[in-house]
């Protein structure tokens, strides 16, 4: 039910006015501490120029790497990593059209194909998908953990459950509430969220026990390196999975995956593998989630072709 929630919320938001993604990383002291279920980026004044580089993740490294658009810079140069990883990284940001490769005197040299714009980003949304708040699971403590860290502009829990006020009194005041019906894709939004810092310090919370709460301290450039992560991640993943090699398998409009012989959204990786009695082995349908991506939000598929078209001052979640 929870997955089915989660690809219903990510296509009702999808609008050329921000960038859907789903599954994220955002511990920073922790990293595999949190997983945000989606992530909603807006675009900042420099999103057209992040746009213009390429449409997959940039490396983090090749990123932060002391190489530009001018000089070409040896990679040992480059690169504050062991040769191989430095290498591997290399031909990564190369493959996807972030860096220039060349030899001279023999020795390999890297050379960036634009400015890495700092400013593409304008908010970073995080939502929690809880459909039944009648079995919360850990939800409040991922709660107090994003409001504690600061690490999004917003957060948001999306249910399909009534809200009580009991419900609210169990979250962080700052963490904004929708209820949101998969089967219309209407949403109502029930609490506001309140602004977070995500520019200043925040607390990371590292473990919640009955007398004790183990904590990391995070200053702000931790923070904006995991943004930029974050960001970069969402840009270049999307939230559409990969449907199943299986005969029944098709997707719908939107590009959920979809199985015509149990008539409903699936999760390809548990409802398609081998317990399946019905599963018959068959290449995966056809389905352009470039184009659907491209077409439905700010990403851009083809930076080559006709370019950026992007807007600036844009509305939020409408």
């Amino acid at each position: 039910m929870e997955f089915r929630f989660e690809l219903a919320l990510c296509a009702a938001l999808e609008s050329p006015n921000r960038v859907v993604a789903r599954q994220l990383g955002a511990g920073i002291e922790n990293p595999g501490g949190r997983i945000v279920d989606v992530c909603v980026l807006t675009p900042g004044p420099e999103f057209d120029r992040r746009a213009a580089i390429a449409p997959d993740r940039i490396p983090d490294p090749a990123i932060e790497a002391a190489v530009g658009p001018g000089a070409a810079v040896p990679v040992s140069e480059a690169f504050d990593l062991p040769p191989d990883r430095a290498e591997a990284i290399a031909e990564r940001a190369a493959e996807i059209g972030y860096l220039e490769r060349e030899r001279r005197d023999g020795r390999p040299v890297v050379r960036a194909t634009a400015r890495y714009p700092d400013d593409w980003v304008g908010s970073l949304t995080a939502i929690e998908n809880k459909p039944d708040l009648g079995t919360p699971g850990d939800l409040a403590a991922q709660l107090r953990y994003d409001a504690a860290l600061g690490l999004f502009d917003e957060v948001i829990l999306a249910t399909a459950s009534y809200v009580t006020r009991a419900h609210l009194n169990r979250i962080p005041e700052a963490v904004g509430v929708w209820r949101f019906d998969p089967e219309t894709g209407e949403r109502e939004v029930v609490r506001e969220p309140m602004p977070l810092a995500p520019d200043a310090p925040g607390v990371e919370i590292r473990e919640e026990r009955a007398l004790r709460t183990d904590v990391a301290l995070v200053d702000s450039a931790a923070k904006a390196r995991k943004r930029r992560r974050i960001a970069e991640r969402a840009y270049g993943k999307g939230w559409r999975p990969d449907p199943s090699s299986c005969a029944h398998a098709t997707t719908t409009a939107d590009g959920r995956p979809y199985c015509d012989r149990f008539d409903r959204v699936v999760d390809p990786g548990r409802d398609c593998g081998p317990t399946c009695d019905a599963r018959e082995s068959a290449d995966p349908p056809a389905t352009d989630r470039e184009r659907l991506r491209d077409e439905r939000t700010a990403w851009v598929a083809d930076p080559d072709g006709d370019g950026p078209r992007r807007q600036s001052g844009l509305s939020r979640f409408l």
